[in-house]
């Protein structure tokens, strides 16, 4: 296996030049770049001609699609009826990522403001063990749920939880956003030694193999410190942070294979490629 490494959708630069995602491939090529994920945020509306040409092209190149699943995903709701429609968006964005010839949907676990944080999980992972049971059933089995770290102090994601999450099932990978835990712990990502501390967590609850082929989120994000994350920035900011290259380092040095996803706020493809580069003279 190979890193994979790529934009979250088109950037500026794209959206200027295309009108269409069926564009991305080559364009993300461009940047010898040989993964993107697909943003259904806001809801799974892909159209099966767009499916079909994507699919097609990133197969033609080698390229990797992952898909994030909508925002409004609650694992963790305390309504019972609206936390299992989670179960039907997970299953829309399951049968979406398989459409574009992927693997991997990156799933929100939801609020923690309402109820404690470990009954919060409680609820996420009682949906997750749902939502796996579903994907079997519906013979998508091959489809990879992977819960993210968020970055709003409300929410539910810290790098411990969701590696709970993760322990329902050994097919399920972890998403650490690296911004996101920044944010969340209040700039608490320094240098090496904080992402050696995140890796050697992750390590230690779900075992080498799931720690070397998680997935990646990266940017760089404003926060405040009683809220956490504010808004995603490029990687032109030298204010907040964190910095690529001491995690890129330890990729490297680890023999890892993770599906890495920039999330810059507009310039994540030029983003992907700088990490890329420096991914690439580490080795």
């Amino acid at each position: 296996m190979q890193i994979r490494i790529g934009p979250a959708g088109g950037c500026d630069e794209f959206a200027a030049k295309y009108k269409s995602n069926i564009f991305l491939p080559e364009f993300i090529s461009d940047f010898n770049l040989n993964a993107f994920e697909y943003q259904c945020g806001r809801g799974v509306n892909l159209a099966e001609k767009t499916a079909e040409i994507l699919r097609e092209k990133t197969a033609a190149i080698g390229m990797e699609i992952s898909l994030h699943a909508p925002y409004y995903i609650s694992l963790s709701g305390i309504v019972e009826e609206k936390r299992l429609k989670s179960l039907h968006y997970i299953l829309l964005a399951a049968a979406a990522i398989k459409k574009l010839g992927g693997t991997r949907i990156v799933v929100h676990a939801g609020s923690a403001s309402k109820i404690s944080r470990t009954r919060a999980v409680e609820l996420a992972k009682d949906t997750l063990i749902r939502a796996q049971k579903a994907l079997d059933e519906a013979e998508m089995s091959d489809v990879i749920m992977c819960p993210e770290t968020l970055g709003k102090v409300n929410q539910l994601g810290t790098v411990e939880e969701v590696c709970e999450l993760c322990k329902i099932d050994d097919r399920l990978l972890p998403c650490i956003d690296f911004g996101h835990v920044n944010a969340m712990t209040n700039g608490g990502i320094k240098g090496k030694e904080d992402y050696k501390k995140i890796l050697d967590t992750i390590e230690n609850a779900l075992g080498n193999d799931r720690m070397k082929r998680m997935h990646i989120h990266f940017s760089k994000i404003e926060y405040t410190l009683a809220g956490g994350e504010q808004r995603h920035l490029t990687f032109a900011d030298t204010v907040y942070g964190p910095e690529f290259e001491p995690l890129g380092e330890l990729i490297v040095r680890k023999n890892m294979t993770p599906f890495i996803v920039c999330e810059s706020a507009g310039t994540q493809t030029r983003d992907a490629a700088q990490m890329l580069e420096f991914l690439n003279g580490v080795k």
